[in-house]
């Protein structure tokens, strides 16, 4: 992946995209699997609209409808908060603990080659749409012909991020 932040060492996790209450908290959409992701105490990247960087310490975070409330050290006004709507929020890829042992992050899946099991090439994935009971892979050829490969134990024979590529057993109808 050429991504820039990606070779960095840094992860994209999510974008602040409002304000919540008084007292500067803002509204996270993450793109953590887990808010836990987000720890009091630690630090997070940010990076505004204007590609100006800096770094802020967690505050307290708690998990809110379809994302994250996060309370920064040193933003205590709503106006504070506002002028950080817009921004991303990164990690450093360091600091995330080793996958357990058969799982693997979904920044080491984007950007892998997708194969049939008898070697056909599929395309590239290019994203994952998490959908409650398995993620979705979604991959895309050259001629950006997009399939949906369900992230299932009986469609994904081998996964290989040494080589970045995914061997996978299609179901009838995704072919």
């Amino acid at each position: 992946m050429n991504d820039p932040v990606e070779k960095e060492g840094i992860l994209s996790i999510g974008k602040i995209v409002g304000a919540h209450g008084i007292k500067g908290a803002v509204k996270v959409y993450s793109y953590a699997e887990s808010p836990s992701i987000f720890k009091p105490d630690s630090s997070i990247l940010l990076e505004d609209k204007n590609s100006r960087r800096r770094s802020l310490s967690i505050h307290w975070a708690r998990p809110h409808k379809r994302g994250v409330l996060l309370s920064f050290k040193g933003i205590d006004t709503r106006s504070d908060a506002e002028g950080l709507i817009g921004s991303k929020l990164f990690i450093l890829k360091k600091e995330l603990s080793e996958p357990e042992p058969g799982t693997c992050y979904w920044t080491d899946l984007i950007g892998l080659s997708v194969y049939r099991g008898d070697g056909d090439y599929i395309g590239k994935i290019t994203s994952i749409l998490p959908t409650g009971s398995n993620d979705v892979y979604i991959v895309r050829n050259e001629d950006n012909k997009e399939t949906l490969i369900p992230a299932l134990e009986s469609v994904v024979i081998e996964i290989d991020l040494e080589q970045k590529k995914m061997l996978v057993d299609l179901p009838e109808g995704l072919e």
